[in-house]
């Protein structure tokens, strides 16, 4: 009997010790989704579900707060949210942030939907975000997200273009498909791509279309506990009890794709890798600025790549710095460089074709650039161009056409006074002493000179 107790006692030991294991090693990722949803946010969101994916993760916990975004970069979290093997809990916060146009994709496709007081979403209707050389993003050509509510138009698809209905059309059926896999308001969710309509937390819970209100990440973690969600077609009960929270925050790979990818940085190091070809080409051999110049217009090129880039405002902008660099070698009392300054200026303003917010250039950057680039190329240049038009004052060319005076007779080869010193010369006409004569080739230390017949 003694021997039976004491295996009882050892086995519950044992079983104990291995819940307490496994209740103490569960954790909870904490992401932040703050400000536009960019190519950035999208790697940083990936790379963190990929850490999750190897730990003992019960949830991810994303708080957002965002305008909205690039659609393929809001697609690729959305994609991940569905594929992931966790519940993915979103959570809009702190009070007075907004999970509107792409935050609301990514809200419906999340497993649990919360809201901090006083917050909103929606206005999803889609406007311009891909390359054109047309018309500015609007009512009639609606291809990217809308910036908020209050520039939400309703979309009239009765009188829309072919590719407006076909964008609107597959925004409501990708949306409505969200709410479907959820469980959430489908008419709603429809109402806020075709309408741009947005929705305070209380109501969004109220007509279903979020699932909790929560006043702080504790009181959220309390509303959760023991909610079941389908992760992946089966069940699964959320335990919060005794979470371990682990902040992810973005890494440098993350921090720098976010700075290469912003339309202001990859503005500037454009036009630094135009700037320092140039500087190559004039000044063959000098490699740091072509070095430099190149890695700037890579980098420039590959953002450009993931921006909704206009280019007609890019050929502008080179048609802008062509012109004021033939102001430099041609002047033309200022026509080609106003020309070139206006063209700059405009190209650079429209460079960024897209109404979403963070994807515009700010207007001191483009004004600091315009007059630095207009007195770089009509003063710099020109500067350059008249420097190599003086005459050569040193080295072997500039004994080309120099004067000399012979220092005996001869008729063939002889001596010759130039530029204070003494050289050998040769000659077809025969000179006396002090005839004067101008170089007009140099063989080695030997030059060839012509009478200067009078």
């Amino acid at each position: 009997m003694k021997l039976l107790s004491i295996f009882t006692l050892i086995f519950w030991v044992f079983t104990s010790s291995v819940l307490a294991d496994d209740t103490q090693g569960k954790q909870a990722f904490v992401l932040e989704l703050d400000g536009v949803i960019s190519p950035a946010t999208a790697d940083y969101f990936e790379r963190s579900l990929e850490k999750a994916d190897q730990a003992n993760t019960e949830l991810i916990l994303v708080k957002m707060d965002t305008p909205g975004g690039l659609d393929l970069s809001m697609r690729k979290i959305i994609k991940q949210i569905i594929a992931a093997p966790v519940p993915i809990i979103t959570y809009v916060t702190p009070s007075g942030s907004r999970a509107a146009s792409a935050g609301t994709y990514i809200l419906y496709a999340s497993h649990i939907a919360a809201m901090a007081p006083a917050t909103n979403l929606g206005a999803a209707t889609p406007v311009q975000i891909v390359p054109s050389i047309g018309p500015k993003p609007g009512k009639d050509n609606p291809l990217a997200e809308e910036e908020t509510e209050n520039e939400s138009e309703p979309v009239d698809l009765d009188h829309a273009d072919a590719m407006t209905k076909k964008i609107v059309n597959d925004a409501v059926a990708y949306i409505r498909g969200l709410a479907k896999l959820r469980g959430r308001n489908e008419e709603w969710a429809e109402q806020a791509v075709l309408e741009g309509v947005s929705l305070t937390a209380e109501d969004a819970l109220e007509i279903n279309v979020i699932d909790i209100i929560a006043v702080s990440q504790s009181d959220l973690f309390e509303q959760i506990n023991g909610r079941t969600v389908s992760v992946l077609g089966n069940d699964r009960t959320i335990n919060t009890s005794g979470l371990v929270l682990t902040e992810i925050k973005p890494d440098w790979r993350n921090k720098l794709l976010a700075v290469i990818t912003n339309p202001n940085i990859a503005y500037i190091l454009m036009l630094i890798g135009i700037y320092g070809l140039i500087f190559e080409f004039s000044n063959p051999g000098a490699i740091l600025p072509g070095t430099v110049g190149s890695i700037c217009l890579l980098l420039a090129l590959f953002s450009f790549q993931v921006l909704p880039i206009n280019y007609a405002g890019l050929a502008l902008i080179i048609l802008g710095i062509a012109l004021m660099t033939a102001e430099a070698f041609q002047p033309s009392f200022g026509i080609l460089g106003l020309g070139g300054m206006v063209a700059f200026v405009a190209g650079s303003v429209i460079l960024i074709d897209t109404d979403i917010p963070g994807y515009g250039i700010n207007l001191g950057i483009i004004a600091g650039f315009a007059v630095t680039t207009a007195a770089f190329f009509i003063l710099a240049l020109g500067l350059v161009v008249k420097a190599r038009r003086k005459p050569v004052v040193s080295g072997q060319e500039q004994m080309i056409g120099a004067a000399c005076v012979a220092m005996d007779d001869f008729d063939h080869q002889g001596r010759v006074f130039v530029h204070s010193e003494v050289w050998k010369a040769r000659t077809d006409i025969p000179m006396k002493k002090g005839d004067k004569a101008k170089v007009k080739t140099i063989r080695g230390l030997v030059l060839d000179v012509i009478p200067d017949i009078k």
